[in-house]
């Protein structure tokens, strides 16, 4: 009897993220930068927002060590945005600010165009913003949604340490219903499970199911 042949894992093509409230600026406070009408900036200075999320570093690590392209998307000018990526070390490619806002597709196939990826399948997009996900789900991307560090908890990491254990739980609650209810094929707490996720997503892959 012949032994089954053991059928390889699907690499991934490419990982798109969200760069504020994912990678970067945990709560997404660099929003608090903007004025009333939404399109103007009370100030240019981003630094204060510019720490990497829990596990964004070495998330972004591990990808290079795999040789998956990867870059982030955000909505942001152009020199508010470098402010922000500034820790990541160049470890991943910056994508321009897209012409139509999310969830318009547009962004996700720009960054991809930018890695050169010859394919959509195997492309993700990790992301704590409702809209961009929708943007991920419009582009064919599998989409993996951020409960804690987005916008939807919306607090700086001392805000969010600073709330019991039972109102942490809550928010986190809340946020990863909307983020399913975005679309998300996934739903995790930060990047430091990004890893587990990944691999969930490659069983899935396996049984060829698509996003």
């Amino acid at each position: 009897m012949l032994a089954p042949v053991a059928v390889p894992a699907p690499s991934f093509t490419a990982v798109l993220f969200g760069l504020s409230g994912c990678l970067v600026d945990f709560g997404a406070q660099a929003r608090t930068l903007r004025s009333s009408d939404g399109l103007s900036f009370h100030s240019q200075d981003a630094r204060p927002f510019a720490a990497p999320t829990p596990g964004a570093l070495a998330a972004l690590k591990s990808l290079k060590q795999q040789q998956i392209p990867c870059a982030w998307i955000d909505e942001y000018p152009a020199s508010i945005a470098e402010q922000l990526a500034a820790p990541l070390e160049g470890l991943i490619q910056s994508t321009p600010r897209p012409n139509n806002h999310w969830p318009a597709p547009d962004a996700c196939w720009q960054a991809l165009m930018g890695l050169n990826a010859s394919q959509l399948d195997g492309c993700v997009l990790v992301s704590g913003d409702p809209r961009l996900l929708m943007a991920g789900l419009n582009a064919g991307l599998w989409t993996v949604g951020l409960a804690s560090c987005g916008p939807l908890c919306g607090l700086s990491p001392a805000q969010w340490e600073a709330l019991s254990d039972l109102d942490r739980e809550r928010r986190r609650g809340r946020a990863t219903l909307e983020l399913y209810a975005a679309g998300a094929h996934s739903v995790i707490d930060h990047l430091g499970e990004l890893e587990s996720c990944l691999a969930d997503i490659t069983l899935r892959r396996l049984k060829s199911e698509k996003p």
